[in-house]
């Protein structure tokens, strides 16, 4: 019963937790897990049965493990809670019993259902969140009885399906968009078909499959901001000759033109880039960096500065760090491309501290995939070209 107590109170405070760094938003998914269930057998009711039909039992041998697995689909309503359902097989136990005078009893239970149960996030880091569940479990019990010798037995096959609590708690996973690992201990109350009721404890390891996620939207904001190049022209004039006998001519220097240094700023849109919380450049992402990358061919400039920026969601270490990662990201697919020396590359991750939309923007939603949404403009990598200009043929 403390068991018990324990697991609902963990289940209740995961869903009155909101936060939007929950890994998983609004989608369906499904999936499958497989494990081990223990029940354990109430050996002084055996014996006291046994007794009451004249019999004494000298031995009981269990069987109380078996395999167990799970067949589920679900929908993730936010980041911090879901609804799931699902079909169970708990697994097959039973017991033999000796008895005297001279005789055995063998006992088994097949145990079945579907279930349907409300879950709870509570997010660790970007990848890894704490989950607890609790529902309701609509089992078949099937028991199968034999006897010989002294023992009789009046019905060798109960059954029944009963309706009764689960609860569980363990930890999720997401290795990325498509797959998510799940490790999860559950408890199943159980009515046994013929009077006894008790629980049967699972272990199980689960993958997760989500769809029907929104894509990553294209957001992609390209500027380019440059110095217009004013030419200067300075003019050096003769200066007014001396009267002399004779007017000497001078000739006049050729116009100077003072170009200043021209910068290209560029900005890369990150879920064009990456995608929502990855630091691996796309397809798309490669597509966008190579055209770049073409257009700075034949032109000479001073040096390039990568620049990564995050929204606001999630803690501060861990959006510097993935700034910096995209940044780096960048570089090095710039250093393979061959088109740009590394020598002329820096990065430097500015996290969420130089966000395009207002602090008080993106208030107010109802799901983190607004949020998510809403703060779009805020993930990027912007690149500087500094002191752009022709080459000199």
């Amino acid at each position: 019963m403390n068991n018990l107590r324990l697991l609902i109170t963990s289940v209740l405070s995961l869903i009155c937790f909101t936060n939007v760094q929950a890994q998983n938003i609004d989608h369906f998914y499904g999936g499958l897990g497989a494990g081990q269930g223990r029940a354990k057998i109430d050996d002084d009711r055996i014996s006291a049965e046994l007794i009451g039909a004249g019999s004494t039992s000298t031995s009981i041998v269990h069987d109380q493990i078996d395999a167990s697995y799970k067949i589920f689909g679900g929908y993730q309503i936010n980041s911090n809670f879901g609804i799931e359902a699902g079909y169970f097989k708990l697994g097959e136990f039973g017991f033999k019993s000796t008895t005297i005078p001279s005789g055995t009893l063998n006992g088994g239970v097949k145990l079945e259902g579907f279930n349907i149960d409300l879950l709870g996030y509570l997010p660790i880091t970007e990848k890894l969140s704490f989950l607890g569940r609790i529902g309701v479990a609509n089992t078949r019990a099937r028991d199968n009885f034999t006897a010989s010798g002294s023992i009789a037995v009046l019905n060798n096959n109960p059954q029944i399906i009963d309706n009764n609590y689960k609860a569980g708690v363990g930890f999720s996973y997401k290795i990325n968009q498509s797959i998510s690992v799940r490790t999860e201990f559950e408890r199943y109350r159980i009515n046994d078909a013929v009077g006894n009721k008790g629980d049967i404890n699972i272990g199980t390891i689960s993958l997760v499959f989500p769809f029907g996620q929104d894509p990553v939207k294209e957001v992609k904001v390209i500027e380019r901001v440059s110095t217009e190049v004013i030419p200067v022209v300075v003019v050096v004039t003769e200066a007014q000759p001396p009267i002399v006998e004779r007017i000497i001519y001078e000739e006049l220097p050729a116009p100077v033109v003072v170009t200043p240094p021209e910068i290209l700023h560029v900005s890369f849109s990150s879920d064009v880039l990456f995608g929502f919380d990855r630091s691996t450049i796309s397809p798309l992402g490669k597509v966008e960096l190579d055209k770049f990358s073409n257009q700075l061919n034949g032109v000479a400039y001073d040096n390039i500065n990568i620049v990564g920026h995050t929204d606001r969601i999630g803690p501060k270490e861990y959006n510097d760090k993935l700034s910096l990662q995209r940044a780096n990201a960048v570089k090095e697919y710039f250093i393979s491309s061959g088109l740009i020396a590394s020598n002329k590359l820096s990065t430097i991750g500015r996290g969420s501290s130089q966000p395009l939309t207002d602090s008080g923007a993106c208030r107010g939603l109802h799901s983190s995939s607004e949020a998510i949404a809403c703060l779009s403009s805020d993930r990027r990598v912007d690149v500087d070209v500094v002191g752009l200009k022709n080459k000199v043929e």
